[in-house]
């Protein structure tokens, strides 16, 4: 079983309007509302899989609630700690035009005795866990310190971890030795303050040299996701750069594809150069779905047959 802990999840709602009148009433002509977060999307890109998943995390109020209602729904099995701040919601208006603006609430507060219940529930998933998953950003009340410290027991307990987050959490929590850390390209330049890309594309040597910096601190590997250019893996086996075939469509939730190709692969044991296929292909098949946490099996198919792979010094 694959263990998925969403700290933050968040209640997606969107509204799409002919035209944004920001100073008069708006009547949309379509409204969604979907479990949300960066775990949230791992979790059902995996269960999408057929992988056998569990997802963790806080929930509150009539929001959190929501959140677990249409989860089940989904059937994607999970297991939230209650607390009693309300859960986060995020807005997205999309005009006519295909301009998309988005509003996204804090998280909640969470309280040390909340967060020590939901650490009894995450102990207890270890004993079936063959990867662990954190993804997303902290709620207030938990400390840059939480990843490192899940991250921590999980080790302790043999369970291989995929950290993807930012900031300070991103850095504590490579410090705390995953399997797997998997920033994008800001996250990264974020950390070691450089920039990575150009007009151009990414500086690979660049990119190469702050997951070194990562691997130095205590990642055991780091997967930097390079946009359209793909995946660049750098491990203690090598360096790997998995290239999709070129797709347009919406990239929001395609590093939550990643990351869930990735846990599968660390689950199952798959060599490196399968982890990256089967991530690039299904983070494309992602793009070219206009929802995050869905993708087409076709076009997942599609992708997988067309990824590049070069390693070491072929990049």
């Amino acid at each position: 079983m694959i263990v998925v802990v969403c700290l933050n999840p968040a209640l997606d709602i969107t509204h799409h309007v002919p035209a944004v009148r920001w100073a008069g009433v708006n009547r949309p002509t379509a409204v969604h509302e979907r479990p949300g977060g960066k775990g949230v999307n791992v979790a059902r890109t995996l269960h999408a899989l057929g992988a056998q998943v569990l997802l963790t995390g806080l929930t509150g109020g009539v929001t959190g609630a929501g959140i677990e209602a249409g989860l089940g729904r989904l059937g994607v099995p999970a297991r939230f700690t209650p607390i009693a701040a309300e859960t986060r919601r995020t807005f997205t208006v999309v005009d006519g035009d295909g301009v998309v603006t988005a509003f996204n609430e804090a998280g909640p507060e969470v309280t040390a005795p909340e967060f020590a219940e939901f650490m009894g529930l995450f102990d207890r998933a270890l004993s079936e866990a063959l990867a662990v998953v954190l993804s997303g950003s902290l709620p207030a009340g938990l400390a840059a310190s939480t990843y490192a410290a899940l991250i921590e027991a999980a080790t302790a307990a043999g369970v291989p971890v995929l950290l993807d987050t930012h900031g300070e959490a991103l850095r504590r929590g490579a410090a705390a030795g995953p399997a797997i850390v998997k920033p994008n390209l800001d996250e990264l330049a974020g950390l070691t303050g450089r920039a990575l890309a150009s007009a151009e594309g990414p500086d690979l040597t660049a990119v190469t040299a702050a997951a070194d910096q990562l691997r130095a601190s205590g990642a055991q590997a780091v997967v930097a996701s390079l946009g359209p250019a793909g995946l660049l893996a750098v491990t203690g086996s090598g360096r790997w750069l998995a290239r999709p075939a070129p797709v347009t469509g919406n990239a929001t939730g395609a590093g939550d594809a990643v990351v869930a190709a990735l846990a599968r692969g660390l689950a199952l044991g798959h060599p490196w150069d399968e982890r990256l296929r089967h991530a690039a292909a299904l983070g494309a098949a992602a793009v070219a779905t206009p929802v995050a946490g869905e993708f087409s099996p076709a076009d997942y198919a599609n992708a997988l047959s067309s990824v590049a792979l070069q390693r070491d010094e072929e990049i």
